[in-house]
Parts: C-alpha cells; sequence; structure tokens
C-alpha cells in the first residue's frame, strides 16, 4: 500500500469516528432532551395535582363555613323576638298579679334561647364599666362620665349583641362615658 492509499484509509477512518461521534452526540441530545420534556411534564404536573388539592381544601372549608352560617338570616329575623321576649320578662317583673303569666313567657323565652344556641348563636358579653372596643362594640352615643373612672368605658347597653359560631351577626349597641 503506498503512502497516498494508507493517508486516504486513515482519512477515512477518521472521518468515520467523526461521523460515528456526531451521532452519538446527537442520540445524547434527543435523549437529554426527551429527559427534559419528561421532567418539565412531570413538573406541570405535581403543579397541577397540589393546585387541585388545595382547590378541594378551600371549597371544603368554605362549605363547612356556609353551613355553619347559613341559618344567618334566620337568626337575624329571630334576634327582635328574643329582644321582644326579654322586654316582656322585665315588664312582667313588676306586676306580682301576673307570676304564672311570667312563669310562661319565662318558659317559652328560655326555651327559645336554648334552642337558638344550639344552632350556635351566642350572646356577646358585654356589662357597663367594660372598656370600649370599636372592634367588637357599636356605639351609639356618648354622655358624660358620671365618674372619671367610666371615662371610655360602656355607660350603658342599649341593645344586646349576637355570634353565629365565629361571626358576629349583630353588634352590641352602647352608650359611652366622656
Amino acid at each position: 500500500m503506498s503512502k497516498k492509499d494508507k493517508k486516504e484509509v486513515i482519512e477515512d477512518l477518521e472521518t468515520n469516528e467523526t461521523s460515528n461521534q456526531d451521532t452519538q452526540v446527537e442520540e445524547l441530545s434527543v435523549e437529554d432532551q426527551l429527559k427534559e420534556e419528561l421532567g418539565k411534564e412531570k413538573d406541570k404536573f405535581l403543579r397541577l395535582f397540589a393546585e387541585f388539592e388545595n382547590y378541594k381544601k378551600r371549597t371544603s372549608k368554605e362549605r363547612v363555613d356556609l353551613f355553619k352560617t347559613a341559618s344567618e338570616d334566620v337568626m337575624l329575623a329571630m334576634l327582635p323576638v328574643l329582644d321582644d321576649f326579654e322586654r316582656a320578662l322585665a315588664h312582667i317583673e313588676d306586676d306580682k298579679e301576673a307570676e304564672e303569666l311570667r312563669k310562661g313567657v319565662l318558659l317559652i323565652y328560655n326555651k327559645l334561647v336554648s334552642t337558638l344556641n344550639q344552632k350556635g348563636l351566642e350572646k356577646i358579653e358585654v356589662k357597663a364599666g367594660d372598656v370600649f372596643d370599636a372592634d367588637v362594640h357599636e356605639a351609639i352615643t356618648q354622655i358624660p362620665a358620671p365618674d372619671d373612672d367610666m371615662k371610655g368605658k360602656i355607660v350603658d347597653v342599649i341593645e344586646k349583641g349576637y355570634k353565629l359560631g365565629e361571626k358576629v351577626i349583630r353588634f352590641p349597641k352602647v352608650v359611652i362615658g366622656q
């Protein structure tokens, strides 16, 4: 074999090696691309799955909250009736002749209160001398404080407040000393 033939054979071998390397590089790059696409799709799937799980949790929480406060309209409609019962009881207390009537009204009032309590209604306890909190109380008016200790505090409660679960459905209406 001549030197020229040897050179050609060597060149052919080198060209074949280079093309084999290019083919391997192409195969590796296709494989890498496929792995990268698979990773992206897995990431999309995991994000979508997590988003769906959060959606399910949020909607179930909203549903529970809705059930807790579904009776809010009925409770708001019943509060004036409850107030009327309390006024009637206060009026009957003064009349000694209506003792039997007072017992009957008290029995019905207690039954109504216990039924509303079972459905989640709670009275917000407020009394004269408590510190006024704008987040919890509704100030109707301000009057001169009877003494210096009552300045900025509740002097009188005009209307009781109520909560349904954790939600305040009627704020207590109070008079503040200034």
